[in-house]
């Protein structure tokens, strides 16, 4: 049994202000080679990788991760078990250390019995080799009954106190003579499955299974789990009908308001077989989700409706009864991904599936994903979540030589029986082993689509930090910037490294082929020597940063603090660059999107090389795309900017930066001074102007424009806007936008005179 804690990480030993290189290290814990195995009939390859979070209010909070890998199970050398916990609340790391070292002893114990049942009937002994195989009905009502248990036994427990507390969980059962596998999900954690398509005939060499990994080959990916959180519709009428409340800690605290019971509308969709998702604009975008809450009060709070623990939430219908899909293992299938939902927080399932294809070692694949769940944690928010996976390859997989080596249960309703050497006596009068045909597989529709926006706090703290800076005046002008100084021509290969390095980040993937190849021609080469500041915290960026060699350290100088040695304060990440690991990390994405100050400083803890992408590049390039030619038709409709030329309109849209505002946010306020105009690209906002003591309100949504006013006659802004939801606005002000077109002035005095 070869059960993994990834919790016992040097956890109970005290980090000094900046971290070392060990320490660092401390924070990750991964096997320490792949391991090659073969369960049954499936020839695989796995690895595993956890890495602790950063909380810069906590930073020695444990990795409240946990994983568990057990050969032989059951005492079958073709069966195996693979699972992951993810602990949450003050005895978090404990719930998920519990569930770790229970489940899979609950899950064997359940499977064991039934198998033992089964053999009594048959009366099947080693003298004749063969073994029971159960039905999938079998195996998944074991697999409940085995969670139920557990979580019986956790709240027993007198070493943690699950009250607020819990895990959830995500497991694989591989039972190898049938080929199939079985997975169990109880929260947000996800599996997944990378398939290569059927027509594909491609084969890679020295891969028994034909193509990807770490081949051409593109896959698909498929899941295998379904998130339980309360974006499901299904869950919310379940969870609802304890008497639960669901609404988001803004609702909560009284900054969004909250709508009408949608309970009956709810249940009328889901009558009506409208889908178990409703995502559109309840979509969270900034970090805050709708949780569960007790009617009597503010608690639990939890972001998911299922879990292991939590005995409080258990009575508002957060259980630990699992989702269930058994499934074949076919020939197409390339790779399996079982992780916590920090790594599905900003990547998508078909994100990960393409990191990981790019690797024929699924160590490697781990140490990608993980890093670029990291980073982009880092550039969205002001914490990371723990993060953890299991990568499995599936190498090849073999039926025939199986054949006759156990029983399947379900024969037992039948004469006869397409397994071989099968029971193939009269029938007996039991009772039904039960359903044996595989589920379907899930659509791919159903997971909650990953956040493209910055956390609310992290925008309050640009904006303090733009605040700070607003004084240097230090903003390049526009008006003179040359995209075509910086065009280089780019190798097949370099242009193939920055393709992988752009290809999960949610800036690039709405680009058309024509944008991709002007980004490839825009992006600076940069040689870097050791100990170079490539970014210093708390100045304006005005670059993205792809590392293509090279080690790079993330300093970064606690909010309220100094860098008083000049260090940069603590290390928190360190980006490694390589060719032969087909690593490039990326970092500075935000400075596409915001003339904002750097969260971080980088600083090359080796020579390296860099391309860099400049945010007026970026936006010369992006004037290309849809959402700025909404922009333009927007703009085109300003009464004070009608005598413009078709060009000076669109050279103000590349102009203008993204600005995202959170819940209750006062973006403009009547009678303030200001010198900016916003257009509204997604969200909405309640318009409040007060002419002669009488409060006149609207609400504006996308393709609304306010502030005009300030740039064309006015100082003072003539009503409030503020924002009823995460909205993201395009904002022009009076700076650039002279920069960009000159003064407005002149131009309708040119006007008239022709």
């Amino acid at each position: 049994n070869n059960n993994n804690n990834n919790n016992n990480n040097n956890n109970n030993n005290k980090e000094e202000p900046i971290m070392t290189n060990a320490e660092i290290e401390s924070r990750i814990e991964s096997i320490e080679r792949t391991a090659n195995v073969t369960f049954g009939g499936m020839k695989v390859r796995y690895a595993y990788l956890s890495q602790r979070g950063y909380y810069p209010d906590d930073p020695h909070k444990p990795n409240q991760d946990a994983f568990s890998i057990t050969h032989s199970f059951g005492g079958q050398k073709t069966d195996a078990f693979f699972g992951i916990y993810d602990g949450h609340g003050r005895d978090g790391d404990r719930c998920a250390q519990f569930a770790r070292d229970v489940l899979p002893i609950q899950v064997e114990k359940y499977i064991g019995a039934s198998k033992q049942r089964e053999a009594q009937i048959y009366n099947t002994s080693n003298s004749n080799g063969k073994t029971v195989e159960l039905t999938k009905e079998q195996i998944q009502s074991a697999c409940l009954n085995a969670h139920v248990e557990a979580n019986r036994q956790m709240h027993l427990y007198g070493d943690l106190d699950d009250s607020l507390s819990g895990t959830t969980s995500i497991s694989v059962y591989f039972h190898g003579r049938r080929n199939r596998i079985t997975v169990c999900n109880v929260g947000d954690s996800r599996a997944i499955i990378g398939q290569a398509n059927r027509n594909n005939n491609s084969k890679k060499s020295g891969t028994p299974n034909g193509g990807a990994p770490g081949g051409a080959e593109s896959l698909k990916a498929m899941p295998l789990s379904r998130d339980q959180t309360p974006y499901r519709r299904d869950e919310r009428i379940r969870i609802k009908a304890t008497g639960a409340r669901i609404l988001s800690l803004d609702q909560i605290e009284g900054l969004e308001p909250i709508g009408p019971d949608d309970d009956d509308e709810d249940e009328a969709d889901a009558n009506n077989g409208n889908g178990d998702l409703e995502l559109g604009e309840e979509l969270d975008e900034g970090g805050d989700p709708p949780r569960v809450w007790s009617p009597h009060g503010e608690y639990p709070g939890t972001a998911f409706t299922r879990s292991l623990g939590d005995a409080i939430a258990e009575e508002l219908g957060v259980f630990a009864e699992p989702e269930m899909l058994t499934r074949q293992i076919t020939p197409e299938d390339r790779i399996i991904v079982l992780a916590s939902d920090g790594v599905f927080e900003f990547l998508t399932n078909q994100s990960v599936i393409d990191i990981c294809a790019k690797f024929s070692d699924p160590l490697e694949a781990c140490r990608a994903v993980v890093a670029e769940s990291y980073e982009l944690w880092l550039q969205y928010e002001l914490r990371t979540d723990d993060i953890t996976m299991i990568c499995i390859f599936i190498d090849g997989v073999e039926s025939k030589s199986l054949a006759g080596s156990y029983v399947s249960a379900s024969s037992r309703q039948f004469l006869d029986s397409d397994d071989s050497g099968a029971f193939n006596g009269p029938p007996v009068e039991l009772e039904s082993p039960g359903d044996d045909t595989v589920d379907a597989m899930l659509p791919m529709d159903l997971s909650r689509p990953v956040r493209n926006r910055i956390s609310k706090e992290k925008s309050k703290q640009i904006q303090q930090m733009k605040i700070k800076m607003a004084s240097e005046g230090n903003e390049e002008d526009m008006a003179d910037f040359d995209i075509s100084k910086l065009y280089t021509e780019k190798t097949a290969d370099e242009k193939a490294r920055i393709s992988e390095a752009i290809h999960a980040s949610v800036m690039f993937q709405n680009i058309t082929e024509e944008q991709r190849e002007m980004i490839y021609g825009v992006m600076e080469p940069i040689n870097v020597k050791k100990g170079t500041w490539v970014i210093k915290q708390g100045t304006v960026g005005d670059r993205f940063y792809i590392v293509d060699t090279g080690k790079f350290e993330v300093r970064i100088v606690p909010d309220g603090e100094t860098d008083q040695d000049g260090s940069g304060g603590n290390v928190v990440h360190i980006y490694e660059g390589s060719l032969e690991k087909r690593a490039h990390p990326s970092f500075g994405e935000l400075a596409l999107m915001y003339s904002a100050p750097r969260a971080a400083s980088i600083i090359a803890k080796t020579d390296g090389h860099l391309w860099a992408l400049h945010r007026f590049a970026f936006r010369q390039v992006l004037a290309l795309q849809s959402g700025r030619q909404e922009l333009i038709s927007t703009l085109s409709q300003i009464e004070f900017l009608k005598n413009l030329k078709n060009q000076d309109i669109s050279n103000l849209a590349a102009a203008m930066e993204e600005v995202t505002f959170g819940r209750g946010d006062m973006i403009v306020e009547q009678g303030r001074s200001g010198d900016c105009l916003f257009v509204i690209s997604k969200g909405t906002c309640e318009y409040l102007e007060k002419v002669d003591g009488q409060p006149h309100n609207a609400t504006l949504k996308g393709g609304d424009f306010f502030g005009e006013e300030v740039l064309v006659d006015q100082k003072q802004y003539s009503a409030t806007v503020m924002a009823l939801q995460t909205t993201t606005c395009w904002r022009l002000s009076k700076s650039t936008m002279k920069q960009t077109v000159g003064s407005l002035k002149s131009k309708r005095k040119s006007k008239d005179k022709s």
